[in-house]
């Protein structure tokens, strides 16, 4: 079965994503992009507190009565429970609802730490109280979501999968967590864009993949296959995956996603199109001084490998 869309607000908020050539988008532009997910059914807002004013944004543009079911992620834990817990109430607030869907662990490592069964216990309370009405995680890779979700037993856990970064389909944590009964939801299916960013474009740091990202477009070009078709079906026909949640920055972008992702499934050999480069897959690393990182090393075997 194939799973549902849902939507992004960072850009919303900020200047997100290395193919956004639009910048931050207007409160207008908002409003339609809403007004449009609700009309195609649309259901999960991604949202969380560090991106601009995303919240009072959103408040101020939905369509009412609105249909959506938000997604509020927390803040770190460095500064107390109780401030995690204050900060997700303002965020419900700040968008005008007196609860939300799901309420989410931005950063894994905080469960990581001495205080995180004491953060979860604390998530808990909040939805028995009617904050939200499930609580999940959000979790990269390196978090080791399997894990995660056997010590939690979240509702829903968020990963980071593409047509480029297929780690976790390869080990077959995606289907691993489906099984628990967790709900399992991809976000990144784009990698920021990266699918689509020219050659030239690309940051220092990411311009030794240039050949390989070009063999990728290239293959696509030759079997006829537009890559947002071939990005969003990869995502969508997921084993295991429930929703996958993208970014836009106009109406005319979702209904280009929304349209590709009606399109039948391509039959392409979607291995071919992963990526191994340990740089690429981290987007915190695309701008950041690597001089003396040993993952340089690791990234020449790997690209001559490729």
């Amino acid at each position: 079965m194939k799973a549902a869309l849902g939507l992004g607000s960072a850009q919303f908020g900020c200047d997100y994503g290395i193919s956004n050539l639009r910048g931050r988008v207007s409160e207008d532009e908002v409003r339609q992009i809403l007004q449009y997910a609700a009309q195609c059914g649309l259901k999960a807002i991604d949202v969380a507190p560090y991106e601009g004013d995303v919240e009072r944004i959103l408040g101020r543009c939905w369509p009412f009565p609105s249909p959506f079911k938000p997604q509020i992620r927390s803040v770190r834990a460095e500064r107390g429970l109780d401030w995690v817990e204050s900060r997700l109430k303002r965020s419900v607030e700040h968008m005008g609802l007196a609860r939300v869907g799901v309420g989410m662990i931005d950063d894994a490592s905080d469960l990581m730490g001495p205080q995180g069964d004491a953060l979860w216990a604390r998530m808990e309370k909040l939805k028995a109280d009617g904050l939200f009405s499930r609580i999940g995680i959000s979790a990269r890779y390196e978090d080791s979501p399997v894990a995660l979700a056997k010590r939690f037993k979240p509702d829903l856990i968020q990963v980071p999968t593409s047509i480029l970064d297929q780690r976790l389909v390869r080990e077959g944590a995606l289907e691993a967590l489906a099984g628990m009964g967790i709900e399992v939801q991809v976000r990144s299916v784009f990698l920021q864009g990266l699918l689509f960013t020219p050659r030239e474009a690309l940051p220092a740091n990411l311009q030794p993949l240039g050949p390989q990202l070009s063999r990728i477009r290239r293959h696509l070009l030759e079997t006829a296959t537009d890559p947002l078709h071939a990005a969003l079906s990869y995502a969508l026909n997921l084993k295991g995956v429930s929703s996958v949640i993208v970014g836009v920055t106009s109406a005319a972008e979702l209904r280009a996603v929304i349209a590709a992702s009606d399109r039948p499934r391509p039959d392409l050999a979607w291995h071919a199109f992963a990526i191994e480069d340990p740089i690429a897959l981290n987007p915190s690393l695309w701008h950041a001084d690597l001089s003396d990182d040993p993952r340089l090393r690791e990234r020449r075997s790997v690209i001559c490998a490729a």
